[in-house]
């Protein structure tokens, strides 16, 4: 089975380890990881993401043994519109969070307009942080939590430039 998720990934934390490990269950996987362009755009709370080549380092590192693990392969192709790779017509699954299940739905109608047949979609849910919230890349680069749900008030977070830049007003935490 082909399995294809998309996302920005900037950091990797256990929520997306689930989705990934899931995944994984089910087949190959392609991840869409949303280009520089595109990913400020789907962010609901505006912060610094980090360049393409970066994530996509991070994430190979982390797929990599998910991959050897479950004896699949994976490829990470870049992301230009929301809607990306999944309205190809070699998918056989997609697997989405709860708030991204429209999204899915909305793949599955342009996968019909298309003639392809519509993807098995795969609802995971999130990952509870240690203060019963979900795990999200955003609380973890604004010193929330952790990538694994635990709180860091000690943390300052990313903030929403990139480091070094004359509007950065927080060292980069990528932890």
């Amino acid at each position: 089975m082909q399995v294809a998720i998309g996302g920005t990934f900037d950091p990797v934390h256990d929520g997306h380890r689930k989705l990934f490990r899931r995944a994984f269950e089910l087949g190959d996987l392609t991840v869409g990881l949303t280009s520089d362009e595109l990913a400020p755009e789907t962010r609901h709370v505006e912060r610094y993401v980090r360049p393409w080549e970066d994530r996509k380092r991070d994430l190979e590192a982390e797929l990599e043994p998910l991959a050897e693990e479950y004896g699949r392969e994976f490829e990470i192709r870049q992301l230009d519109e929301p809607t990306g790779i999944a309205t190809e017509p070699q998918f056989d699954a997609l697997i989405v969070s709860p708030e991204t299940r429209e999204g899915g739905e909305r793949i599955n109608e342009i996968r019909e307009e298309r003639g392809h047949e519509p993807l098995r979609i795969e609802v995971v849910d999130h990952v509870p942080a240690a203060d019963g919230k979900r795990i999200s890349s955003t609380r973890i680069v604004t010193g929330e939590i952790d990538r694994h749900g635990n709180l860091t008030p000690e943390r300052e977070g990313r903030g929403k430039f990139p480091p070094g830049s004359p509007e950065s007003t927080s060292a980069c935490d990528s932890e």
